[in-house]
């Protein structure tokens, strides 16, 4: 008589964790991770949208992507890992006769970690190719210059906050009438690890 192999439920050896956001956005639940083993959440990859994280409905519009990197009792803590504007919302900026104007800058911030930013900037009217070009240069000047300038949790912010764009935007506006200027995208490509002495 063969014998009785006893089935254990998967589920009942797993446990919940809550994942929260990175300390730049306050640390605050973004949402449940189940795993039978915490180092299995290290390197998983959450999404969420600016709107949740802030409780602001108007920031639905921003997607996030943070990366666990760690995890601690019940709680996995996450990196930054994007930002990214919806297509819809990019989609709701282009308007007949005008100018998008997009650009990819590498930047490398005050404390050496390496983000890729791309910002668009939508015109009044069609713009020429001249003012296309002094656009896209001064955009990806004041995008290096606040990196040098910022380690990479004020970079990030700047960017979450807009006030990257507003920058850009005043000094953008003196060679081409804007309507808008926003960062559609922003990845880190490599984000510098500070070892304990």
């Amino acid at each position: 008589m063969a014998k009785s192999v006893r089935k254990t439920d998967g589920w009942k050896s797993k446990q919940w964790y809550s994942v929260v956001s990175p300390e730049l956005l306050g640390s605050v639940s973004v949402g449940e991770a189940v795993a039978n083993n915490p180092g299995t959440l290290v390197g998983r990859v959450v999404e969420t949208t600016l709107g949740d994280v802030m409780g602001d409905f108007s920031k639905q519009n921003v997607k996030l992507r943070f990366k666990v990197d760690r995890v601690g009792g019940d709680t996995a803590y996450t990196e930054f890992v994007e930002y990214q504007l919806t297509q819809d919302y990019l989609r709701s900026l282009v308007k007949r006769r005008s100018s998008i104007i997009n650009l990819i800058v590498d930047v490398v911030t005050k404390d050496g970690s390496n983000v890729r930013v791309k910002p668009c900037s939508f015109t009044i009217k069609r713009a020429h190719l001249e003012q296309v070009r002094g656009i896209r240069r001064t955009m990806g000047q004041i995008i290096e210059e606040r990196a040098r300038d910022l380690d990479f949790d004020q970079f990030i912010q700047e960017i979450l906050s807009g006030k990257l764009s507003a920058t850009i935007y005043k000094e953008v506006k003196k060679i081409y009438p804007l309507r808008r200027v926003e960062i559609g995208k922003t990845e880190v490509m490599g984000k510098r690890r500070l070892v304990a002495a």
